[in-house]
Protein backbone atom coordinates (compact mmCIF):
# COMPACT_ATOMS: atom_id res chain seq x y z
CA UNK A 1 0.00 0.00 0.00
CA UNK A 2 1.10 3.60 -0.65
CA UNK A 3 0.70 5.86 2.32
CA UNK A 4 0.12 9.49 1.60
CA UNK A 5 0.68 11.61 5.09
CA UNK A 6 -0.14 15.26 4.12
CA UNK A 7 1.16 17.69 7.14
CA UNK A 8 -0.30 20.81 7.74
CA UNK A 9 -0.42 23.47 10.17
CA UNK A 10 -3.21 25.64 10.14
CA UNK A 11 -4.52 25.38 7.40
CA UNK A 12 -1.21 25.43 5.40
CA UNK A 13 0.54 22.82 4.04
CA UNK A 14 3.70 22.09 5.68
CA UNK A 15 5.10 18.55 3.70
CA UNK A 16 3.40 15.74 1.76
CA UNK A 17 4.75 12.49 2.31
CA UNK A 18 4.40 9.54 0.16
CA UNK A 19 5.66 5.70 1.03
CA UNK A 20 5.24 2.14 -0.01
CA UNK A 21 4.15 0.16 -3.24
CA UNK A 22 0.86 0.45 -4.24
CA UNK A 23 0.62 -3.75 -4.76
CA UNK A 24 -1.57 -3.58 -7.82
CA UNK A 25 0.15 -5.69 -10.07
CA UNK A 26 3.94 -6.68 -10.44
CA UNK A 27 6.91 -4.16 -10.23
CA UNK A 28 7.06 -2.12 -13.42
CA UNK A 29 3.37 -2.79 -14.45
CA UNK A 30 1.90 -1.12 -11.51
CA UNK A 31 -0.46 1.57 -12.65
CA UNK A 32 -1.49 2.85 -9.35
CA UNK A 33 2.28 3.11 -8.36
CA UNK A 34 3.28 5.07 -11.98
CA UNK A 35 -0.37 7.41 -11.66
CA UNK A 36 0.98 8.42 -8.34
CA UNK A 37 4.36 8.91 -9.17
CA UNK A 38 3.59 10.37 -12.23
CA UNK A 39 1.75 13.34 -9.75
CA UNK A 40 3.91 13.90 -7.19
CA UNK A 41 6.82 14.36 -9.57
CA UNK A 42 4.93 16.42 -11.88
CA UNK A 43 3.67 18.66 -8.48
CA UNK A 44 7.72 18.55 -7.38
CA UNK A 45 8.54 20.41 -10.85
CA UNK A 46 5.26 22.63 -11.31
CA UNK A 47 6.23 23.84 -8.11
CA UNK A 48 10.27 23.87 -9.02
CA UNK A 49 9.91 25.31 -12.73
CA UNK A 50 6.30 27.91 -12.25
CA UNK A 51 6.72 29.64 -8.72
CA UNK A 52 9.39 31.13 -7.24
CA UNK A 53 8.82 29.28 -3.98
CA UNK A 54 11.09 26.76 -2.25
CA UNK A 55 10.33 23.45 -2.18
CA UNK A 56 13.01 20.77 -0.62
CA UNK A 57 12.46 17.46 -1.58
CA UNK A 58 14.03 13.49 -1.51
CA UNK A 59 13.49 10.73 -2.87
CA UNK A 60 14.22 7.04 -2.72
CA UNK A 61 12.64 3.55 -3.87
CA UNK A 62 9.30 4.06 -3.00
CA UNK A 63 9.84 6.85 -1.20
CA UNK A 64 9.03 10.56 -1.69
CA UNK A 65 8.83 13.43 0.64
CA UNK A 66 8.42 17.62 -0.29
CA UNK A 67 8.52 20.12 2.10
CA UNK A 68 8.07 23.81 1.94
CA UNK A 69 10.25 25.56 4.53
CA UNK A 70 9.91 29.20 3.63
CA UNK A 71 5.96 28.77 3.32
CA UNK A 72 4.40 29.40 -0.20
CA UNK A 73 2.49 30.88 -2.58
CA UNK A 74 -1.21 30.92 -4.06
CA UNK A 75 0.21 29.10 -7.23
CA UNK A 76 2.04 26.22 -4.99
CA UNK A 77 -0.83 25.86 -2.62
CA UNK A 78 -3.07 25.24 -6.31
CA UNK A 79 -0.53 22.78 -7.56
CA UNK A 80 -0.47 20.94 -4.03
CA UNK A 81 -4.81 20.70 -4.34
CA UNK A 82 -4.49 19.63 -7.69
CA UNK A 83 -2.17 16.63 -6.49
CA UNK A 84 -4.18 15.57 -3.85
CA UNK A 85 -7.44 15.93 -5.74
CA UNK A 86 -5.62 13.68 -8.36
CA UNK A 87 -4.37 11.20 -5.34
CA UNK A 88 -8.17 11.19 -3.97
CA UNK A 89 -9.59 10.14 -7.50
CA UNK A 90 -6.80 7.69 -7.45
CA UNK A 91 -8.08 5.98 -4.06
CA UNK A 92 -11.81 6.35 -4.94
CA UNK A 93 -11.17 4.73 -8.20
CA UNK A 94 -8.99 1.62 -7.63
CA UNK A 95 -9.47 1.09 -3.85
CA UNK A 96 -8.19 2.28 -0.10
CA UNK A 97 -6.26 -0.94 -0.05
CA UNK A 98 -3.71 0.41 -2.33
CA UNK A 99 -3.69 4.06 -1.43
CA UNK A 100 -4.04 5.66 2.06
CA UNK A 101 -4.11 9.32 2.25
CA UNK A 102 -3.86 11.02 6.03
CA UNK A 103 -3.70 14.25 6.84
CA UNK A 104 -1.84 15.31 9.84
CA UNK A 105 -2.29 18.70 12.10
CA UNK A 106 1.13 19.96 13.95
Amino acid sequence: MICITVTESDGEYISVESDGHAGYAEEGQDIICAAVSALIVNTVNSVETLTEDLIISEAGDGYVYFSFPNGYSESTALLVKSLLLGLESIRRDYGAQYLEIAFKEV
